[in-house]
């Protein structure tokens, strides 16, 4: 697709409407109309200037995680499926690659190029340029909804209601996401990193989320079994749990797989310039931090090393109760 065909489509409709109403594509994008308050508010916004950055440095999410969450959530080749942020397609492509049909939300128009161009003949998806919120769903129509590092930055006074609506009886949740691990063989650079971040970018370290170590990490999602939205509330450190989303979802479980990871302070630096904690940083601390990343690789004389868990949380849709 061409920039001004892509332009072109832009000045569709104001409101999409997924899977009825909406042109489908194999590889395909449907472009809403967004004004800047609506991009800006969204958390296509923080990532969409370094889309290609992004696809380059981020990690994909682990094989076994993605089948686990087929798994659970019983969906075969040729379910249809929805993805919700779907960035530049990383979770996408696992998901098309195992069959499944995939309409995938992205409101950050640049990712969404990006996804375009990543996902071409990778199977059947339909991408649509919106945020969760503006999306007229169809009600009960999927079996599974994904959601992989993007849940957090949609309106959760809304969006556990939005999702559970959209998913089929019983259809399944299964939200994806790495987390930082306490883990012996990496705590100490762990911390060298984290002391750099309080010198020079005090607020960030502040609202750091918590690293835990496994048996911690799945007691307190143990804890938290009885609503999906406060137990990746807990993982995350995030701002969106609800107590309504308790009488939405049932049954959830916890999948992990912690990783060790290694990076070259280049490495690092390039992973660090895709998050959002970095777009809200001064030139002078982004510099002050990627310097020294390099002091800290240089004092170590081998690659920084950081432990992460990528988590799977699943639930099911309950059973809307009856009517008195």
């Amino acid at each position: 697709m061409t920039p001004d065909a892509y332009r072109a489509r832009a000045r569709g409709a104001s409101v999409p409407r997924v899977g009825s109403g909406c042109a489908t594509f194999r590889a395909g994008v449907y472009v809403s109309g967004m004004s800047d308050g609506t991009l800006a508010r969204s958390y296509g916004k923080v990532f969409n200037e370094v889309a290609v950055e992004y696809e380059r440095n981020r990690p994909t999410y682990p094989d076994a995680l993605v089948d686990q969450a087929c798994k659970v959530a019983g969906v075969r080749r040729g379910d249809r499926v929805l993805e919700i942020g779907c960035g530049t397609g990383q979770l996408t492509r696992s998901l098309l690659a195992r069959g499944l049909r995939v309409t995938a939300l992205e409101p950050g128009d640049q990712l969404i190029r990006v996804a375009e161009e990543t996902l071409k003949d990778a199977g059947d998806v339909e991408l649509v340029h919106t945020r969760l919120e503006d999306t007229r769903l169809p009600l009960a129509s999927y079996m599974a909804v994904f959601s992989a590092s993007a849940i957090h930055w949609v309106d959760p006074d809304l969006s556990w209601r939005k999702i559970a609506d959209a998913l089929a009886p019983n259809g399944t949740l299964a939200l994806i996401q790495y987390f930082g691990l306490q883990e012996q063989r990496s705590v100490d650079d762990q911390e060298a990193l984290l002391s750099a971040l309080r010198r020079h970018a005090g607020e960030a370290a502040a609202t750091w989320p918590a690293y835990r170590d496994l048996e911690c990490t799945i007691a307190g999602v143990q804890e938290r079994r009885q609503n999906i939205a406060d137990a990746w509330a807990w993982l995350g450190s995030y701002d969106i749990g609800r107590d309504y989303a308790a009488d939405l979802f049932e049954d959830l479980q916890l999948a992990t797989v912690p990783t060790l990871i290694e990076y070259t302070a280049g490495e690092l630096n390039a992973m660090l310039g895709t998050m959002s904690f970095w777009a809200r940083l001064s030139p002078d601390q982004r510099d002050a931090l990627i310097n020294e990343n390099h002091a800290i690789h240089k004092r170590l004389g081998r690659p920084i090393r950081a432990s992460t868990l990528a988590a799977l949380l699943t639930a099911r849709r309950s059973a809307p109760a009856p009517q008195r």
